[in-house]
């Protein structure tokens, strides 16, 4: 077949096929590697998707030049959630160095109970996340203290990850100062206090669904933990004073300094507070040369632990596993994953797969209920294939706004559907930036906490469900919505 001399809408058929493939290898990966897919093989599996992607788009004439310029831009969206990743590996290494890691897991084994730690977990995260509107700042803080308890406690570290997620997106979704909240009321041509107010409903009903299965999931009995805290003491030096690097964190990202940048402070602030609470223990990690001044042994020894994390040495194999951990380089294989990802969700989007796979869906779609869930699913498959949650906020909001003004809904019922969706449903994707952070962060598979990332696919759900009972499905003005059903562009707000 000839090819066309200027770019063609692809068929449906070719529409399928990349989507298909991508299922196909990352769903063969798995099944052939496990959870060590995310070392390399789920990227391998991307780059062939891509590969097969950019074929589909050249056969419709686009030029080689144009997919690969459309990668590269999509790649560089993703630069300041890579940055993040750095940031967060450059934490994980500084608080184990200091012992604010340890002092988290210390008081948190003193203060929580098995019986009731996921709910609780769940619930500080929700607190503290609609506080500074981050889901990834607070997986990236209190989730790594979190799991570190989870895991001196026995408990099920995937149960423990959903616990952590569930909270943190509650806040993601929930809070004024998300960026992803206001980014949704404004794709979606909605004002964002009226849109806070909407989502608030769906979020609060999904939270308490959320913390009832925690609950539920508590383990009973007992739980002695005097050999694991009397470990803690002998290795560190255990006081209040080692939380002031979170305290910082967490004021940083309430005064909406950019994520990045409050990480990485508090990187630094950790690796600054272990030069002054344990001088002896960031020299001896450093392994300087003889006749180094201590003061340039220390500088290493923290510069170290930015890059490569700590590696603990405390004679307590199980101590040692909770705090060997962290490092810039930690984080590589997590943004090999995202570039990948990134890179293919380019190139379908140039290629106009996703119009063309959801437009039908759109047509199909006669009831109010009907029209929710397809706007779900469609968010849902652009998590999947783009990878990123930001294009799974805007696209879809864009393609749906016609319809949903022509069925005379006020733009808050689109607002409130695609933060309900499109936010929390990322993080259950291996390959998708959120996935990839959390599972990174957390230490736990996408695949194994998934299924614990309750209020991650309650919320979705539940806003098909409001649709199709026909509640706070709000409706415009019979003037206004005469109006709104002038053509809109699927893809462009004039």
């Amino acid at each position: 077949m000839k090819r066309p001399d200027s770019p063609q809408p692809v068929t449906l058929t070719e529409a399928i096929i990349p989507v298909a493939s991508l299922v196909v290898l990352v769903g063969l990966s798995y099944y052939l590697f496990g959870d060590g897919g995310a070392e390399g093989p789920n990227q391998v599996g991307l780059v062939v998707a891509t590969m097969i992607a950019v074929f589909v788009g050249w056969r419709r004439g686009h030029s080689l030049a144009s997919l690969g310029e459309a990668a590269v831009a999509s790649v560089s969206t993703g630069i300041g959630a890579i940055f993040i990743l750095f940031a967060v590996g450059a934490l994980i290494g500084t608080w184990a160095l200091s012992g604010t890691l340890v002092a988290m897991v210390y008081y948190g084994l003193k203060l929580l109970s098995p019986n009731y730690f996921y709910v609780t977990a769940a619930a500080i995260c929700a607190v503290v996340s609609i506080s500074i509107g981050s889901s990834w700042t607070v997986a990236g803080t209190i989730g790594i203290g979190l799991m570190g308890i989870a895991q001196g406690m026995g408990l099920n570290p995937a149960i423990a990850a959903g616990a952590i997620i569930s909270g943190a997106y509650f806040g993601d979704k929930s809070s004024p100062l998300s960026d992803s909240a206001n980014l949704a009321a404004a794709a979606s041509g909605a004002s964002l206090y009226p849109h806070l107010r909407e989502t608030f409903l769906t979020s609060a009903v999904s939270i308490v669904i959320t913390l009832g299965v925690f609950f539920a999931l508590g383990r009973p009995g007992d739980f002695d933990a005097t050999a694991e805290l009397y470990a803690m003491r002998g290795a560190f030096h255990i006081s209040l004073w080692l939380f002031l690097p979170l305290v910082l964190v967490i004021l940083l990202a309430a005064f909406k300094i950019p994520p990045f940048t409050a990480i990485f402070l508090g990187a630094l602030a950790g690796g600054a507070l272990a030069v002054c609470v344990a001088p002896e223990r960031v020299i001896a990690f450093a392994s300087a040369k003889q006749g180094v001044p201590d003061w340039l042994a220390a500088f290493k020894g923290v510069w170290l632990a930015l890059a490569s994390g700590y590696k603990a040495s405390t004679g307590n194999a199980t101590l040692d596993i909770l705090v060997t951990r962290g490092g810039m380089d930690s984080m590589l294989n997590t943004i090999w994953l995202v570039i990948t990802a990134l890179a293919f969700g380019g190139v379908v989007e140039k290629c106009g797969v996703l119009e063309r796979l959801i437009a039908p869906v759109i047509e199909r779609a006669k009831t109010a209920g009907a029209l929710v869930a397809s706007l779900v699913a469609s968010i849902v498959a652009t998590n999947i294939v783009t990878a990123d949650q930001y294009i799974a906020v805007v696209l879809p909001a864009r393609m749906f706004k016609s319809a949903f003004a022509k069925r005379g809904f006020e733009p808050v019922v689109l607002s409130r559907a695609v933060g309900d969706a499109a936010t929390p449903t990322g993080a259950l994707i291996p390959w998708n930036s959120c996935g990839a952070y959390m599972a990174a962060t957390l230490g736990v598979a996408t695949l194994r906490y998934a299924p614990f990332a309750v209020f991650c696919f309650v919320s979705p759900l539940l806003t098909i469900a409001v649709a199709y009972a026909g509640i706070r499905m709000l409706r415009l003005p019979a003037a206004q919505a005469h109006a709104a059903t002038e053509p809109v562009s699927p893809l462009r707000d004039e």
